[in-house]
């Protein structure tokens, strides 16, 4: 597979793109001229100390993390050097988007696995840093980020998973087989993406953030009125073969799901040296708190602290969301701190 920047569907001009050359997967497939695109907030010492890896979540890509990013934010790019790169698959970085054999089911899989390997390199070999001092990330992102600290114990300092897991569960995989279904049962690309817009509605928010109207509180004036605007028309943003790309991903995630830690999910917990904080939400659907406190049992230095929000999954992106903002940064600050 071939790829080039010039091709990226919905690039911005400031975006960064290292080249990784011929990249083997897990697959065993190996990938000629592999780039991945990502990009930088701040300045970074000299001693490079001030390292935070933020990863991206289903669909997203980098620019829509930038929320988390200033003074008032959570992460103070006035003291830390941010790195965002975008996971394979997200429409930035290749994708079956931007390559020329989309629509020929030849998109190969990218596992969690590949991109935190890719990412490594990244950072490491374009941009000099060795350490971070904090890897980071909600939903994928937080799952990249846990494998990041299995895979490089060494390399990271303090780890921050936000509604996320170490592997995907029996029922959040289920999950996924109903949004995978939406997306490939109608021809109608828009509608198709419409339909996976009304599934997320009912999963990503708790049952009380609808018993409360609490979509109220973001400007809308019925429940149709958010169904169609804030979801359906969320997910048109999205291109449906990249979807199907990360579902795919995501269904595999596993931490231990590799030559090192050969599916010992225990020994790959117990692998992790980072200072870890585990920020589930009180109400997500996805990755429920009793997930998180599984995981806790076999971390060295790991404490929970779920997040007391109405707010399901959206708990860990807080967009519009000032509650659950003010928690997360005060916890990710303390954690910095």
């Amino acid at each position: 597979m071939r790829t080039s920047p010039s091709t990226f569907e919905d690039v911005m001009d400031d975006t960064k793109v290292y080249t990784l050359g011929d990249f083997a997967l897990q697959s065993g497939v190996v990938i000629r001229d592999l780039t991945l695109a990502y990009q930088t907030y701040g300045e970074l010492r000299q001693d490079k100390s001030n390292v935070i890896l933020l990863n991206t979540p289903f669909g997203a890509r980098h620019h829509e993390l930038e929320w988390m990013l200033g003074p008032d934010s959570v992460f103070d790019t006035d003291k830390y050097f941010v790195v965002i790169p975008d996971m394979f698959g997200n429409g930035v970085s290749p994708s079956p988007s931007n390559c020329a054999f989309r629509h020929l089911g030849r998109w190969p899989h990218f596992t969690i696995y590949d991109n935190v390997v890719a990412q490594q390199r990244l950072l490491t070999e374009e941009l000099g840093i060795s350490e971070v001092a904090l890897a980071c990330g909600w939903s994928m992102g937080g799952m990249q980020a846990y494998q990041w600290a299995c895979r490089y114990p060494e390399s990271v300092k303090r780890l921050a998973v936000i509604c996320g897991a170490a592997r995907v569960s029996p029922h959040n995989y289920v999950f996924l087989e109903g949004v995978k279904t939406a997306l490939q049962s109608v021809d109608d690309r828009e509608q198709a993406l419409r339909n996976v817009g009304r599934i997320y509605a009912g999963w990503a928010l708790s049952q009380a953030f609808y018993r409360n109207e609490a979509w109220r509180t973001l400007g809308y004036r019925s429940l149709e009125d958010f169904l169609v605007g804030y979801w359906e028309e969320g997910f048109l943003k999205r291109d449906p073969d990249n979807l199907l790309a990360h579902i795919r991903t995501w269904q595999s995630a596993d931490i231990s799901a590799n030559t090192l830690y050969q599916g010992n999910f225990e020994r790959a917990l117990q692998a992790i040296q980072a200072n870890t904080l585990l920020l589930p939400g009180d109400t997500d659907l996805y990755f429920p708190v009793v997930d998180n406190r599984l995981e806790l049992e076999h971390l060295k230095h790991a404490k929970l602290s779920s997040i007391p929000s109405i707010w399901g999954h959206r708990a860990g992106n807080p967009v519009g969301n000032a509650q659950d903002m003010s928690f997360l940064r005060n916890a990710l600050r303390a954690l910095l701190a």
